[in-house]
């Protein structure tokens, strides 16, 4: 039996009514380039260069400690050659969409939290799809790292009912998702994926966001696709707001139960996810989390001996 949501809100007409900008014009040639798999590294330097914004963020992302490149990388041609065009389009991806979220300032929430626990899922998404032989592992990157990205869209544009709601999931025992639910028959996955076609992202984008929220990780729609379960995965990591990890238990039996014959284990993925995040996380200025996964997980075995 199914309850009837508490409030009749339209998701549609809420981030309709937001105004959000387009992605900025490089992004966008970016994603048009990507659709002809004969495009390289010179089609896709020309919109970048154009960019000198995104130009140097590109530079800074390819000459960080997460690539480790023994000489400085100075020609976007060359870095989209060493790391790869896929990687790159989606750094910049995500950077544009960085640009346009806002800062809600409502009630508890904290921007900066978010684009911490971002990356962090971000991080873990490609790691799990890499243990799964995935090929476009990067793409379970950006799905995992824009999963909650109509969150401060949603707190800003509904700020008294979002208020509410992230009180009541202060303390990280109902996942925001359930408390949307059962307020407005929609959750932040649904509005995300409205957000993605919006901008037009790749269809592939949208289905991931809009189905992170999904618990049956093991479903075969999600064998047919392992990217589906690797950031639904992710959206299971503890949050950086968070005392305690719920979802833990869970998690560890998830990954346990698809995980291929010798891959990592779940503590090993966390370490290397905690050593990527503090080489990534300087390049978008985020600050390093106060408990790293690795910490959380050694609280959590503790717990259950």
């Amino acid at each position: 039996m199914t309850t009837e949501p508490l409030l009749k809100i339209d998701v549609r007409k809420v981030l309709t009514r937001a105004q959000l900008s387009g992605l900025p014009q490089s992004a966008v040639r970016l994603l048009e380039l990507s659709q002809d798999p004969k495009n390289g590294p010179n089609e896709f330097a020309a919109p970048i260069e154009a960019d000198p914004g995104l130009a140097g963020q590109v530079l800074r992302f390819v000459n960080s400690s997460y690539f480790g490149f023994a000489r400085e990388i100075s020609s976007v041609k060359l870095a989209i050659s060493l790391v790869g065009v896929r990687t790159i389009k989606n750094f910049a991806l995500w950077s544009a969409v960085f640009s346009l979220v806002p800062n809600p300032r409502c009630g508890p929430f904290d921007l900066k939290s978010l684009w911490q626990d971002s990356l962090r899922r971000g991080l873990f998404a490609r790691a799990v799809a890499k243990c799964f032989g995935v090929k476009e592992a990067e793409e379970a990157f950006s799905a995992g790292l824009l999963q909650d990205m109509a969150v401060p869209v949603l707190a800003k544009e509904l700020s008294e009912v979002y208020a509410k709601l992230l009180a009541a999931r202060e303390q990280g025992s109902v996942r925001l998702s359930a408390l949307e639910q059962q307020a407005f028959g929609w959750t932040h996955a649904q509005a995300g994926g409205i957000l993605a076609r919006q901008w037009n992202l790749p269809d592939d984008f949208a289905v991931m966001i809009e189905n992170h929220l999904a618990s049956e990780a093991v479903s075969p729609r999600f064998r047919r696709d392992p990217r589906l379960a690797a950031v639904a995965m992710s959206a299971l990591l503890p949050s950086v707001v968070d005392p305690v990890w719920h979802e833990a238990a869970k998690l560890e039996a998830l990954y346990d139960q698809i995980r291929p014959a010798r891959t990592p284990s779940l503590a090993k993925l966390l370490a290397q996810v905690d050593q990527e995040f503090a080489g990534f996380a300087p390049i978008m200025k985020i600050a390093l989390p106060a408990k790293s996964l690795c910490d959380w997980h050694a609280e959590m075995a503790a717990a259950a001996s």
